[in-house]
């Protein structure tokens, strides 16, 4: 059976692979870049990154809510909803530069149609009646449950889902284009003036900015490393041989959305105290204040390479899940070869060739024998990744 540790030609450790597994995470969460971006984030994972944003109690009702199979109401993605809101916040402060005129009227357009589906998006997520309690008798039997969430709670659910991680597509705003200059040529028509259209259009251009970036950059290094988390999240999640019964024992050490929650909680929390010191250091008028402050930003480094090896632990059980799941189908492949043993000897008795049946079917056979054998590799490996992940409670 080929060797699944072999890369680029060479044999690769296990030592060589946490090494070579974390220095990539390392690396995509400090450039705030990350080559491998397949698809948004669940919306499960983005309702556990958003719960790092709010308060203790709210996070415990999320968390009964998810043990219970209570979703939040979905909007077709909350990545989405974030480029929205991120597009929002932008076309607002080029808004409230301009002069009042063609152009601006070309903005505040824009502006008008992010803020009706903004305010369409938290009225789904906020006021839905099919997901929340509406009458007295529901709602306090949802809270003695532990799932009721109060509308002041839901609006800070959804202010946290407008930050949902997403690649910061340099595009985006080439979306804005068509919309801009149909809205030019309405107001020309309106006004009959084709002069005021060819200004729209010209707004427009400078609006749509120049096409830049593939979709895989963030706004930060922080977002980087909570979109990684949340993808790998999902990774092992839809995993099918992470709930088969050979992870049994090891999805019994690891919960994995209290894992995203925690990791969640404290990029949050160190994201939160970077921007009030940077402010603090740009607002120091001395040089012991200011050496105060870089002092207190060099003693989080090590909060920031823990939560980096927490991803990258994740990293390494999404990688060995990866090739187990090959492994398991090859398994499938020769459970199906054993199924047509009985066909094959017929045929074959009928050419007179038992000794090829024997030989096929011990060959076969021994492939099946080495499955437990590899699976318990397998499940050491992954024992060591969920110790080094859930080892910060002891550390």
């Amino acid at each position: 059976m080929a060797d699944d540790n072999v890369v680029d030609g060479w044999h690769e450790t296990e030592a060589d692979r946490r090494v070579r597994i974390s220095a990539q995470v390392r690396q995509w969460c400090e450039l705030g870049r990350i080559d491998t971006v397949d698809r948004p984030l669940s919306d499960d994972a983005a309702v556990l990154i958003a719960a790092g944003h709010l308060d203790e109690s709210t996070r415990t009702v999320l968390l009964n809510r998810r043990a219970e199979g209570r979703t939040i109401p979905t909007v077709g993605g909350f990545g989405a909803l974030r480029l929205v809101f991120d597009e929002y916040r932008r076309v607002q402060e080029k808004a409230a530069q301009l002069r009042p005129g063609p152009v601006q009227m070309i903005y505040n357009y824009r502006l008008g149609e992010l803020l009706r589906r903004l305010q369409a998006a938290r009225s789904t997520v906020v006021t839905s009646p099919t997901h929340y309690a509406t009458g007295i008798r529901a709602i306090r039997r949802d809270r003695r449950a532990g799932v009721h969430l109060d509308l002041e709670q839901r609006d800070a659910l959804f202010a946290a889902l407008r930050a949902t991680p997403a690649p910061a597509r340099a595009t985006s705003m080439i979306q804005v284009r068509g919309v801009a200059v149909e809205a030019a040529e309405r107001l020309a028509q309106q006004t009959r003036n084709a002069r005021l259209a060819d200004a729209g259009r010209r707004a427009a251009d400078a609006l749509a900015g120049s096409p830049g970036g593939d979709g895989q950059s963030f706004t930060d290094r922080h977002d980087a490393l909570l979109f990684l988390a949340g993808t790998l999240f999902d990774r092992i999640d839809s995993s099918r041989v992470w709930h088969s019964d050979h992870f049994l024992v090891q999805r019994a050490q690891l919960d994995l959305a209290d894992e995203l929650l925690q990791i969640a909680v404290d990029t949050v929390a160190l994201r939160g105290i970077g921007i009030e010191l940077a402010t603090a250091a740009r607002a120091a008028r001395s040089d012991s204040a200011r050496a105060q402050i870089a002092a207190r930003e060099r003693a989080l480094a090590p909060v920031w390479n823990q939560l980096v090896e927490r991803v990258s632990a994740l990293a390494r059980i999404g990688d060995l899940l990866g090739k187990a799941e090959e492994q398991l189908q090859s398994i499938a492949a020769v459970n199906h070869t054993l199924s047509l043993d009985s066909r094959i000897d017929e045929l074959l008795a009928r050419s007179g060739n038992r000794e090829l049946s024997a030989a096929n079917t011990h060959f076969v056979g021994d492939q099946f024998a080495d499955v437990d054998e590899l699976m318990m590799t397998y499940q050491s490996v992954l024992g060591a990744d969920i110790a080094a992940l859930t080892a910060r409670g002891t550390a």
